[in-house]
């Protein structure tokens, strides 16, 4: 039997032999993990354009009924690791915790972010029994699955985290669908009840599998202890293989506790995935991208997170080409913001001269990418003129939103490495030059640059983050929450690296900057890390304070503050008539007074905080905040009438372009 497909798999035994539960597993009143029909994905899945992978089946270990009856492909080549000493004696039977968490060990992990529960507690035992996993006590599963995103962001390593069963397991949601959208890698890992009580809505059991079916890029229940290793080794790799993504283990008690003795040697059981690996690109398909460049007057590079591991042959390319580079959100600092070259960034809060040059180009060069909503606006209009050639690494995005001209499947990585070769053999008779082109663009550039204006005493948001900018020289790792701050933290920092910009894309999740913040500054302890937060933000995970002081983490926490939820009260401003429907997040009761007090928030904590509401004192402000030895919260009152411009309205075009106003206007 040729094994099922589906997005995200669970492991449930099918063999007719009794499993190592002493119990039959009742059948449960939840839909089954799988599909039915072994050749047919699920219809969710085709809708969102997840690539289906295959359904682990893992108490079925003597047969070979997961495995394909056609030749299976080749087993991926993996670097020679230094041998792994185990604490343990080969032959040392142990817990199924014991084992998950060596499993960890062998994979390089170093750090988890878990907070225990009834479910995971065996779990959190064997990581005490750990000599070189530390464990960072999130506050709430959210904060751990968010920092575990930051710690991914920033290394390109997957992150880990865990949680117990039910409310902690669902806690954990946001986080995964998160890291689906935006292609981070994670391995979370859920305690469950045990085998024999699954379905019968026992004391904190949730179908997690099932919740987070369409939201991970797979996912596994574990259902015999003799699978943990495979499944783990199969976790990282599908979490950091293709286009990275979310993977959950859910791990039953019982299976946490039983003893075994682990078989390190077994194979990953993923035929239909390695099928579907992306080739290197053929030579023919770059060389053809070349001879459109060549052809092209007004070619622009539209750069996204997939070019976030391919930073430096991007910047190769472009010194052979010349070709200015746009970037999506995700994109920013896998091209030099203060490069002569960079648009900086596209789409609906992006710069005028970026918009600009997509909308007159005649090569639209689409380097790992999406043509999510929030960059093309209305897709008809979008890249009008161009030609369009699409590189990315998952096949379902190719022609999903545009249709390209011309289309490369595979690592954005191996294609510029291919071009740059191409370029570099030919270029004498390829001799590039868009000279006029920049010149045009230069002329956009300053026409309409990015500017913010100044009313008086009060602190404009774009200044505070310029100032910071300046004072940290562009090198700072930013984690942002989501709204106008974000928005702001994207226009007015100038990311020279990749990695450096941490902020929730395609989902939009607020409460995201404080928890990943944390899980940079554990990545990288001597970075500077600044969440630059809202207060709308910041409240919704601010319990994570409590992590940073006890962590002794240096996080810098910049608020702007300006008492409103700012993203939704600015488009109550321009197409609601300033009809303020629940955006005030102060004290109606006393307008005047700074509502809540985010320093007592800190001080609750013992953290250092200040407050700043002149222009004239920011920047002495922010110099204390940065000289300050470990973490420091700066709270910035800033006027809320303050919009964020440029702004293309949902759904418009480059002629719908808003470049003045702010709520000081009616509309």
């Amino acid at each position: 039997m040729a094994a099922a497909t589906t997005t995200s798999s669970s492991s449930i035994p099918f063999s007719t032999k009794p499993s190592s539960s002493k119990s039959p597993l009742p059948i449960s009143r939840f839909t089954l993990p799988f599909s039915l029909n072994p050749n047919k994905s699920s219809s969710s899945s085709r809708r969102r354009g997840i690539k289906s992978t295959s359904l682990s089946i893992s108490a079925v270990l003597n047969t070979t009924a997961n495995v394909s009856t056609t030749t299976p492909p080749s087993k991926p080549t993996k670097p020679e690791k230094k041998k792994f000493v185990s604490r343990f004696a080969p032959d040392q039977p142990r817990k199924g915790a014991d084992i998950l968490v060596e499993a960890l060990e062998r994979q390089g992990v170093e750090t988890v972010f878990a907070y225990p529960g009834g479910a995971s507690m065996e779990i959190h035992q064997a990581l005490t029994r750990s000599s070189s996993i530390r464990n960072v006590l999130p506050r709430h599963e959210q904060g751990g699955v968010f920092a575990a995103e930051g710690y991914a962001r920033s290394t390109g390593k997957p992150g880990i985290c865990i949680a117990t069963s039910g409310p902690g397991a669902t806690n954990l949601v946001s986080g995964l669908a998160d890291a689906l959208l935006d292609s981070v890698p994670l391995v979370a890992i859920t305690g469950q009840v045990p085998r024999r009580m699954i379905g019968t809505d026992a004391f904190q059991e949730t179908p997690i599998v099932e919740v987070t079916r369409s939201i991970t890029k797979h996912n596994y229940l574990v259902m015999d202890v003799e699978d943990i290793p495979r499944i783990v080794e199969e976790a990282f790799f599908l979490a950091t293989s293709g286009r990275p993504g979310p993977v959950l283990v859910d791990v039953p008690k019982d299976i946490q506790q039983q003893l075994a003795i682990p078989n390190w040697e077994q194979s990953m059981r993923l035929p239909g995935y390695m099928s579907r690996m992306p080739k290197p690109p053929e030579d023919s398909h770059l060389e053809q991208i070349v001879r459109l460049v060549s052809e092209s007057k007004k070619p622009v590079l539209y750069v996204g997170g997939g070019c976030l591991n391919s930073s430096e042959e991007l910047g190769r390319f472009v010194e052979l080409t010349g070709i200015p580079v746009a970037s999506t959100l995700m994109g920013l600092g896998a091209y030099p913001c203060d490069d002569e070259l960079s648009l900086h960034m596209l789409g609906m809060h992006g710069t005028v001269y970026a918009n600009y040059s997509v909308e007159h180009s005649d090569l639209l060069l689409a380097f790992g990418v999406r043509f999510d909503d929030r960059v093309t606006g209305k897709l008809e209009a979008f890249a009008s003129r161009a030609k369009i050639v699409h590189i990315d690494i998952d096949s379902a995005e190719i022609g999903k939103n545009k249709t390209p001209h011309v289309s490369v499947c595979g690592d954005v990585k191996l294609a510029l490495q291919g071009m740059n070769k191409v370029l570099e053999n030919r270029a004498e008779e390829r001799k590039l030059d868009f000279g006029v082109w920049r010149s045009e663009l230069n002329e956009q550039k300053q026409k309409f640059p990015l500017s913010f204006k100044t009313f008086g005493e009060a602190i404009p948001p774009q200044y505070a983050i310029q100032v910071l900018d300046e004072l940290t020289d562009g090198k700072a790792i930013i984690s942002t929450g989501v709204g106008q701050h974000q928005m702001w933290a994207a226009q007015f920092y100038k990311y020279k690296k990749p990695r450096q910009w941490l902020s929730s894309a395609g989902l939009g999740a607020m409460g995201f900057g404080l928890p990943a913040a944390i899980g940079a500054s554990v990545a990288n302890p001597d970075a500077i890390v600044v969440d630059i937060d809202g207060d709308g933000s910041f409240i919704m995970n601010v319990q994570e304070l409590a992590t940073i002081r006890v962590e002794n983490l240096p996080v810098k926490i910049l608020i702007l503050n300006n008492q409103h939820l700012g993203m939704v009260m600015q488009w109550e401003d321009r197409f609601y008539k300033a009809n303020r429907a629940h955006t005030y997040l102060g004290n109606p009761a006393a307008e005047d007074e700074i509502f809540p007090n985010m320093l007592q928030f800190a001080s609750a904590c013992g953290i250092p905080a200040a407050r700043v509401t002149k222009k004239a004192e920011l920047r002495e402000a922010i110099q204390k905040m940065l000289d300050t030895p470990g973490p420091y919260l700066l709270d910035v009152i800033c006027p809320h009438q303050e919009h964020v411009l440029p702004m293309i309205p949902s759904g418009g075009t480059f002629n719908d372009v808003i470049t003045e106003g702010d709520g000081r206007t009616k509309y």
